[in-house]
């Protein structure tokens, strides 16, 4: 199993060679890469589980593999990895450099739950009787007021919303082994790393962020990562429905460069990942819903990987139909199906509108954290970390014992996420061993 660390406020701090900050795909490979190689690693993950986006996504492309397949090895790798310790639900509050590195504030969200006695039997779960639109469903399937945050969660513990708790007790007695603990307090862990991977990734851009665009009224247009969910084996509906009346929907659109390409919103690059994702889901639409027509609205597509301009001749041949358009607005009739009004690019600019039972907006990435709030330095003008040379050295940062991996230097596939992770963990290592600066002999090599 993974070290634990002992969490109290006023303890001497802990040591440790490497801080990963972020529990995704990236944020685990670059751990597991640095434990194997005899050193000892933090990984702090602001949310319940590791395993970030991707364990939510449904397959990648353009192998059409299943996410949770890849995904679910690693996460279980890193949590019984004995060079690894995992903080999940837990935020980095400051980073202060130090002559032997870095000292480092973490702040433990309380949970509600006794971590070491919850066995994740999920009987509280069962017991409770308060439901709540769930957040890892995109808010389309509803979670208790205590609950395992999904399936495949690492760890496998119980979280208690008290926000929203009745505090009836039904849960604890529940309990077989009487972990439910409703004065639990926020703790810090300090730590001192010798070196530090940024692995925070991307965040996607707000559903209502265009208010022509209706996402958040209008009950049928939804975000990609909701898509995602929908066409998961183990989603919401157990198929693909559409939100407002379960109907499953016979005609369906994408909206590309959803914010993405758009100075009015501050986003004035291009996702990278937007098209692609749209393509492939698509696809898997085409495949659920043989009799439905899908539609990809776009300006441009990017297909610049390996196997990428294939994947999208594919989705042609399938009878996917992609309209070179420019989408101004979204609004629906009276029973909810989205009307599209749209600008024709490649023909002679008309407008017209079209209804679709169901339309998803491929949302620009941003950034999924500020390094100014640990007290690191400033980010680039688009919001990701500060690459020392983005073609060069791509995983190092301004900052000198600081990497980045993933989308926390920029919107990126899963691919070059993992590979980054790799060459993060390199990185920090021969950084590590050049100053003296780790903290175990195997990792002194």
């Amino acid at each position: 199993m993974a070290v634990q660390l002992q969490m109290t406020g006023t303890q001497e701090p802990m040591e440790t060679d490497a801080l990963v900050i972020g529990g995704g795909i990236a944020g685990l490979q670059a751990a597991i890469d640095l434990g194997n190689m005899g050193l000892r690693v933090v990984v702090v993950e602001k949310q319940p589980s590791i395993g970030g986006k991707m364990i939510g996504l449904s397959k990648v492309f353009p192998t059409l593999d299943c996410c949770s397949c890849i995904c679910t090895p690693r996460m279980a790798e890193a949590e019984h990895h004995p060079n690894i310790t995992i903080l999940t639900y837990a935020e980095v509050q400051r980073i202060q450099r130090e002559d032997s590195g870095f000292l480092v504030e973490v702040l433990k969200k309380p949970r509600y739950v006794d971590e070491e006695k919850c066995t994740g039997c999920r009987l509280c779960e069962y017991a409770c009787t308060v439901e709540l639109p769930h957040d890892f469903e995109g808010g389309l399937g509803a979670r208790k007021a205590i609950y395992v945050p999904f399936a495949n969660a690492v760890p496998q513990v119980a979280l208690l919303d008290l926000d929203n708790c009745l505090l009836c007790g039904r849960c604890a007695k529940a309990c077989p082994v009487g972990a439910i603990d409703d004065l639990q307090e926020p703790e810090a862990v300090v730590f001192r790393a010798g070196a530090i991977i940024v692995a925070t990734g991307y965040e996607m851009l707000s559903a209502g962020f265009k208010k022509h665009y209706g996402s958040g009224p209008l009950r049928n247009v939804l975000t990609a990562l909701q898509v995602e969910r929908l066409l998961a084996p183990h989603g919401p509906y157990g198929r693909v429905l559409r939100p407002s009346d379960g109907k499953v929907p016979e005609s369906i659109a994408y909206v590309q460069c959803a914010g993405s390409r758009d100075l009015s919103k501050g986003v004035a690059y291009c996702s990278r990942v937007c098209c692609m994702y749209a393509i492939k889901q698509a696809m898997l639409l085409a495949g659920a819903l043989p009799l439905a027509d899908v539609t990809i609205y776009y300006m441009d597509i990017r297909a610049f990987g390996k196997g990428f301009e294939q994947f999208y001749q594919n989705a042609k041949a399938m009878g996917i139909q992609f309209v070179k358009a420019k989408v101004a607005r979204i609004c629906e009739d009276e029973e909810e199906n989205p009307i599209v009004r749209i600008e024709v690019l490649e023909e002679d600019g008309r407008v017209e509108e079209r209804r679709h039972d169901m339309v998803v907006l491929s949302l620009g990435l941003v950034a999924g954290w500020d390094p100014r709030e640990a007290g690191l330095a400033p980010p680039s003008e688009d919001g990701f970390l500060r690459c020392g040379h983005a073609t060069l050295s791509p995983t190092q940062t301004v900052e000198e014992g600081v990497f980045v991996a993933g989308g926390a230097a920029g919107p990126k596939d899963i691919p070059d996420s993992v590979v980054e992770a790799g060459a993060a963990a390199v990185e920090a290592a021969a950084y590590l061993h050049a100053r003296g600066l780790s903290q175990t002999a195997a990792g002194r090599w």
